[in-house]
């Protein structure tokens, strides 16, 4: 079991409880607080029906600061009307009224059955005991709590160097099913105690949400509820990391150790999934093209039934790539699966038998796209799809 002391980071405190949202009586309740203000960013979902706690938030980030992010599960609060968002609203003052903090400093986040009215009175209930346990070896109780339908926790941290300054950067999440940028039905949080810019903190996340989180699809499905924050209070007392500066590259690098794990553990987590495979379209003419093609393949029912299977029908993605109306050289095509050949100069190979077998058998595999036509690539990761997918989602309320 991992110790909860390995997973602090300077001048935070989280908890997560029971409000009883969940019928099952599981957390359902979470908070991570900063002991003074932080700077702030966030990204969000795309979709055009965003949830009450996206519309909160997207306008308190503005500001450039925040304290603390207030997050349910069990229920999304979402296409609720102005009720949800006076229900989100009350949600961040009934937490910054116990903080005694201000009220724009609060962020708010929600999960779960979309469209069922808000669930407030249990949540203002339960905020004091909720504060009340805040504690610096919090976090694993505030990951419980965002949890839905994940079937493990998600927590990551990692550790730099900045001028002589030690940098902690921890991450939690959860998604698993309704998985596919603009983000994903996900949330996920990150904490670090950096003292660093907000233009620079805002264009750094930016820069790795584009290679972790907005790379990543299970089934398809865009959310409402989409939400990525990350606080930055600068505990650790480093020069302030600018967009000019050395550091940039050493910070970006540890976030970006933080955030692709997790959002690699969202696609292994899939509804179901058996198996985490790896897209990377390699030699396109353009990255928006790679990205495309790589995501017709992620997208392939067929493809990711195959995959399910341990049937390595690569004509399914070959099939799939075809589709897009993007024009490329069938000749200059080549597809690998792990380090073998599968295809190329137009056509299958046949002497790939039980190397091929043995690789279809791995819970994680690299499939490799090139199509000749120039220097761009793209890399996503996606899940294959089962039948517990279908049993997951046909029983889950809405």
């Amino acid at each position: 079991m991992t110790d909860k002391k390995s997973i602090r980071v300077p001048g935070f405190l989280a908890n997560g409880i029971s409000a009883g949202i969940k019928e099952n009586g599981k957390r359902d309740l979470s908070l991570i607080y900063s002991e003074v203000p932080a700077r702030v960013a966030g990204v969000f979902t795309t979709n055009r029906f965003k949830a009450a706690p996206v519309l909160v938030d997207e306008e308190r980030i503005k500001g450039g600061t925040a304290q603390a992010i207030i997050i349910n599960s069990g229920n999304a609060n979402a296409v609720t009307g102005e009720k949800g968002y006076e229900d989100a609203t009350r949600m961040a003052r009934a937490a910054s009224e116990s903080l005694g903090i201000e009220e724009r400093l609060v962020l708010v986040a929600s999960t779960g059955i979309i469209g069922e009215r808000f669930p407030i009175k249990k949540i203002v209930r339960n905020v004091k005991r909720l504060i009340e346990g805040l504690s610096a070896d919090g976090v694993p109780e505030a990951e419980e709590g965002i949890m839905t339908t994940d079937k493990f926790p998600k927590i990551e941290r990692r550790k730099c160097s900045i001028e002589g300054k030690e940098i902690t950067i921890c991450g939690i999440a959860k998604g698993a099913g309704m998985i596919e940028p603009d983000m994903a039905t996900m949330l996920s949080f990150i904490m670090t105690d950096a003292e660093i810019g907000h233009e620079c903190l805002d264009g750094i996340f930016r820069e790795v949400i584009a290679k972790s989180f907005n790379a990543i699809t299970v089934d398809g499905c865009m959310s409402t509820n989409d939400t990525v924050i990350i606080l930055a209070n600068g505990i650790a007392g480093n020069r302030p990391i600018e967009q000019s500066s050395k550091d940039v590259a050493m910070f970006r690098d540890t976030l970006s150790d933080v955030m692709v794990p997790l959002a690699k553990s969202i696609v292994r987590d899939g509804e179901g999934a058996t198996k985490l495979i790896e897209i990377v379209v390699e030699r396109a003419r353009k990255v928006e093209e790679a990205k495309e093609l790589a995501y017709a393949v992620a997208n392939s029912n067929l493809v990711k039934t195959a995959f399910f299977g341990e049937d390595p029908n690569w004509g399914r993605i070959m099939s799939a790539i075809g589709s897009r109306g993007i024009p490329f050289s069938i000749d200059s095509v080549e597809l690998y699966f792990d380090d073998v050949l599968l295809f190329m100069n137009g056509e299958g190979r046949k002497d790939v038998g039980d190397r091929l077998s043995a690789i279809m058998k791995k819970d994680t595999i690299r499939v490799v796209i090139r199509v000749g036509m120039g220097e761009e690539s793209f890399q996503l990761y996606t899940s294959d799809l089962s039948y517990d997918y279908i049993k997951c989602n046909a029983l889950y309320h809405s």
